[in-house]
């Protein structure tokens, strides 16, 4: 065997997995090492996909050609689309799945992809020479050489594990740490922190009385990650819901000064939006109970999730708070939950290409650069692949603008405004969310993808003829008219005011009421119209009546994304010595001789940096 490639990928999670298969489809000679190849893709914590703003990056994954909702779809045991009663402009999509079988699809996906290699084995040292990536050693003795190197590592590198005042190195339940690393990292000039995370007991379904809880039933309908793939072919499961109690917290708080979260034991952060149930019980004391979600691990075993018990208290009073939840008085536990210590890399020292600005061909993507969430790690995963197989042949790096991708929102902020705690996505940190959509990225991303030689050409003609479609049945809404003798009957059965004079199907559909597929039901031309697209004509359906809808609202957020533009032509990179321009404030020139920023747009992004220092800027450059 030789162990030259053009791109390395450290780590088989879903960073990893998006990282190798973005490269390798690319043409790059690709090589994926992992320390276990029968669990790449795990799901650590819980065995779901997407939620808020994270299913909106998983519908980009898929547009740009990316697995994560192909296995997402393929595996999935329950799917709902959640804020459903808001706009669909945070609509976000989410799969419970099979956590085995997400794991053998990723596989399948991987093994067969051309130009990748897998190798089972452990990173040890980062080889670098003259200020460039050329290499990693494996803990085995073998030297690899590649021109791009890709550290989606996760939680491994120097992992502690905590459980109560044990704690024990690890980067997951039963699998080691990795260290030596991130100092082979370091030494470089990289600057590194520690994060926290955790998860929660695992409960065995057979000790669980389900007629004291409330199931939670998913949906059926056309809805799915995946614009091409397989449409949730296993079984569909419920969850339930139920909550904590008094009890439950007393017990809690009697453990509290074994914490390690309270006793000085962790000093790192955790994640600020997936706190555990000790947090919660310190950070809202007034509440007398927290919700909590019992979710199937699979359709093949009895494993199920307890979400919102996040824990790292003492083995025996996270069981003795349990058997106080209703419902859970007999329960037995697979196993305690856990809280985790992992290093990370400073990800302003990262371009927006997921390149080192410090080692010229490193890569960095996933809880590496800081995040937290499956979806956030694919995401970079995929831009670092692409931009890793770039980098080999010297070509342009790939990025996306915040007004084009939840992803390019956050590559954004972690490479302008950098961490103080796990960073996830929100529909909140998009300025442009209803441009962003879940039901758009395929409109927004398959031909940027497609022109890169990632998206392949069925995906492509796939949106081509989607496309077609849309516009189809778009300009029939607008072109074609109704008269009030024909409908006035029909509308106030569906509780909407009669016409006085006949307008555009397009202008009824302005109406809250009013549905394309309920206007389609009174309508026999609009439904003929509707049902002349076969391929996901709910899809196509869904997709015109959102762009009628909302057409005015899309259209005025388009023209504030092009403003923004403007500052994104106006490069700075290399114009200033900030240290010297005593007319920005203080902290403005720490902040921008620190994260050096392409553009004047990146600069007004950064924290510290007003826009006062911007105007500064503005006029030194005669603008």
């Amino acid at each position: 065997m030789k162990f030259n490639y053009d791109v390395i990928v450290i780590g088989g999670g879903h960073a990893g997995c998006e990282a190798a298969s973005a490269a390798a489809t690319m043409g790059a000679q690709t090589c994926l090492i992992t320390m276990d190849m029968n669990k790449i893709g795990q799901m650590s914590c819980n065995p779901a996909v997407g939620g808020i703003a994270k299913g909106q990056i998983v519908r980009e994954i898929d547009a740009l050609g990316g697995k994560m909702g192909i296995v997402t779809d393929a595996t999935a045991i329950q799917f709902r689309m959640l804020n459903r009663g808001k706009g669909p402009a945070v609509w976000s999509p989410r799969a419970q799945c099979d956590r085995g079988k997400f794991i053998w699809k990723w596989r399948e996906e991987l093994d067969n992809t051309p130009n990748l290699d897998i190798w089972q084995d452990q990173a040890d040292e980062l080889l670098v020479e003259n200020g460039e990536a050329i290499g990693v050693k494996t803990i085995w003795g073998v030297e690899f050489r590649a021109k791009s190197i890709i550290v989606t590592a996760g939680t491994f590198l120097n992992g502690l594990m905590h459980i109560g005042r044990h704690q024990y190195p690890g980067g997951r339940t039963a699998e080691p740490a990795v260290p030596n690393f991130t100092e082979s990292i370091t030494r470089w000039g990289i600057n590194f922190g520690r994060m926290k995370t955790g998860t929660p007991v695992r409960i065995d379904k057979r000790s669980i009385d389900f007629s004291k809880l409330e199931e939670q039933p998913g949906e059926e309908d056309f809805h799915q990650f995946s614009y091409m793939g397989s449409h949730r072919d296993l079984p569909q499961l419920p969850c339930w819901t139920c909550a904590t109690n008094e009890k439950v917290h007393e017990i809690l708080r009697s453990g509290l000064a074994d914490s390690p979260l309270f006793n000085g034991q962790i000093q790192s952060t955790g994640p600020r939006y997936c706190p555990s149930i000790e947090t919660k019980l310190v950070t809202f004391a007034d509440k007398d109970h927290h919700p909590l979600f019992l979710e199937p691990e699979g359709t093949d075993t009895n494993e199920m999730y307890l979400n919102g018990f996040s824990s790292s208290m003492p083995m025996d009073i996270q069981i003795e708070a349990i058997h106080h939840i209703v419902g859970f008085e007999n329960a037995k536990v697979y196993r305690p939950g856990y809280a985790i210590e992992y290093d990370y890399f400073d990800p302003t020292q990262l371009k927006h290409s997921l390149e080192s600005k410090v080692v010229k061909g490193l890569f960095f993507a996933g809880q590496v650069n800081g995040t937290t969430g499956y979806e956030e790690a694919a995401g970079q995963g995929l831009v670092a692949g692409i931009n890793a197989a770039i980098h080999c042949s010297g070509g342009e790096p790939f990025v996306m603008k915040r007004d084009e991708s939840y992803i390019g929102v956050l590559i954004d902020d972690l490479t302008t405004k950098g961490v103080d705690e796990p960073y996830r996505m929100f529909t909140s940190r998009a300025e442009y969310r209803i441009l962003l959509r879940q039901d758009d990225a395929d409109a927004r991303l398959t031909k940027k993808s497609y022109d890169l030689g990632l998206a392949s050409q069925e995906r492509y003609d796939w949106w081509k003829q989607k496309n077609e479609y849309i516009e189809r049945l778009r300009n029939f809404c607008e072109t074609t008219s109704v008269k009030p003798k024909d409908i006035n009957d029909k509308l106030e059965a569906l509780g909407t005011t009669p016409l006085r004079e006949g307008c555009k199907i397009a202008d009824l559909l302005g109406r809250p009421q009013l549905t394309l597929n309920n206007l389609a039901e009174i309508i026999p031309e609009l439904r003929e119209a509707r049902d002349a697209t076969p391929n996901r004509k709910e899809e196509v359906a869904e997709a015109v009546e959102i762009d009628i809808k909302y057409k005015g609202y899309i259209a005025r957020e388009r023209q504030e994304a092009e403003k923004m533009h403007r500052l994104e032509d106006i490069k700075i990179k290399g114009r200033f010595k900030y240290s010297e321009i005593h007319e920005l404030s203080t902290e403005a020139r720490q902040k921008l001789e620190r994260i050096d920023p392409d553009t004047l747009s990146q600069a007004s992004r950064i924290p510290g940096v007003s826009p006062s220092d911007i105007n500064v800027l503005l006029v030194l450059m005669g603008r």
